[in-house]
């Protein structure tokens, strides 16, 4: 939608007479987010950096907002921000970072590897790895484990398997070494006014290089080992053999940017909820034993069966819990887009050229949308309740055509896991207080999340 004459002007969130509101979205910008909307509405523009050099961000906290920018008017709003260009130089032009024509002839040679009934025949790898996680929780000293930690790996181990096959040990530990460093040297630049050019050999530089070419040799020699074969089912080999008569196949380039996207957003996200959930069920032992029952039912107790991805309809209530724990705590707490026209949002105008974000962060804890909104209540997602909401009240996957291609894998991956988690171990918070959280390219913790697991039975 075009601007009208109607549209109002953004208020403009006060900051320091020096650095603007650049001080608060560096160092607390979810804080900064949620007061801008309690203050000043659903629709605000910060205003970062000294005097003569201050840019301009707008944010939109509405789930109508969040559905205008990321749905019915995707087209006006693109991936053209600076975080975005540092991670297309640090992972390539996949899914995640590419746009218009590349975006398009990706998504349709990859989405047939996604379909529902593909992603179900994942489901055994799922379950082995979350039962030989809850085999080493048996033997941790003292039962205390640090749940983002542990989830991260689980998570990694499990995109691993399915992404590379057989090829895993390797390929963990040039991936543990390799993406993290490489996510946050990209922040970093994404967040710096000034920047060396990439090709200058300053110690970051070169460090990032050897990183990325490490990461990018892995991935190249498993892509290389599947081209004469096709009898395996990992989405490696799918990838190499992806083909249509409309869109050909993906080059080598573009093979090993799938995969490189594939590791950044197919672990960190699951990780996210899935520790989340078991902090929170930590914290409220009366939920975790209506879950643990719940499971119990379906797969019968401690060394019960392994789940499959048909027992998913059996858990509504762990499903409900995932919901709401990924409500608090969304693995993307927000979503960049740059305006190419003029455009109205909520009602106010968003110029062209203007940065823009949506918060599930902040969206996600509407008062509007959400009684109570800091209050854990999986009983928020039930059918009915879900029916009563706007559509983008809750969108942790993002939305319209840009929608997470991965979501079910991410949800077939949490309820299997925990599943598996819950029905053989108590989970006991060991800490006091929430986790601090803090906003990278994912939502980061900023505190370790310990909890204590006594095994059952």
């Amino acid at each position: 939608m075009t601007m009208t004459t109607t549209a109002a002007r953004a208020p403009i969130v006060a900051g320091s007479p020096l650095l603007g509101s650049m001080s608060d979205l560096l160092n607390d910008p979810l804080a900064a987010y949620l007061r801008a909307r309690r203050d000043h509405g659903d629709v605000v523009r910060f205003r970062a950096g000294p005097p003569g050099l201050r840019s301009d961000i707008y944010v939109v906290f509405s789930a109508e907002g969040a559905q205008q920018v990321l749905a019915t008017q995707a087209a006006n709003f693109r991936k053209d921000n600076v975080f975005y260009e540092e991670l297309r130089q640090s992972v390539g032009n996949g899914l995640l970072t590419s746009q218009d024509d590349t975006y398009l002839r990706q998504r349709r040679l990859v989405q047939p590897l996604f379909t529902r009934r593909r992603v179900n025949g994942y489901a055994q790898q799922v379950a082995e790895e979350a039962v030989a996680l809850a085999a080493e929780w048996r033997a941790v000293p003292g039962g205390t484990v640090e749940l983002v930690g542990e989830m991260h790996r689980f998570a990694l181990h499990v995109v691993g398997r399915i992404l590379f096959g057989t090829d895993v040990k390797k390929a963990f530990e040039v991936i543990e070494r390799t993406l993290p460093p490489l996510q946050e040297y990209s922040l970093k630049r994404g967040f710096s006014p000034l920047k060396a050019p990439r090709t200058w050999p300053t110690p970051a530089n070169r460090r990032a290089a050897r990183l990325q070419s490490e990461l990018r040799a892995l991935c190249d020699g498993i892509i290389d080992s599947r081209r004469d074969r096709d009898d395996r089912d990992d989405l490696v080999t799918l990838l190499v053999h992806a083909e249509n008569a409309e869109d050909g196949s993906l080059d080598a380039d573009e093979l090993r940017e799938q995969v490189l996207i594939f590791l950044l957003a197919g672990h960190e996200t699951t990780a996210t909820a899935l520790a989340f959930a078991l902090h929170l069920l930590a914290r409220h032992p009366e939920e975790q034993r209506r879950v643990r029952d719940e499971v119990d039912g379906v797969l019968g107790g401690p060394g019960g069966r392994a789940p499959t991805a048909e027992d998913m309809e059996e858990l509504p209530y762990l499903t409900m819990v995932l919901k709401e724990a990924m409500r608090l705590y969304p693995s993307a707490p927000v979503i960049g887009r740059r305006s190419v026209a003029d455009a109205e949002v909520d009602g106010v105008l968003i110029p062209a050229g203007a940065d823009l974000l949506v918060s599930p962060w902040v969206t996600q804890r509407h008062p509007a949308y959400w009684p109570d909104p800091d209050r854990f209540d999986p009983t928020r997602f039930t059918p009915e309740a879900e029916a009563g909401r706007p559509r983008y009240a809750w969108f942790p996957f993002g939305g319209g055509p840009r929608a997470c291609i991965g979501q079910h894998l991410s949800m077939l991956e949490s309820v299997l896991g925990l599943a598996v988690l819950l029905r053989e171990f108590e989970v006991e918070d060991a800490e006091v207080g929430e986790v601090p959280v803090g906003a990278g390219i994912t939502l980061m913790a900023k505190g370790p999340a310990r909890a204590r697991v006594a095994p059952r039975g």
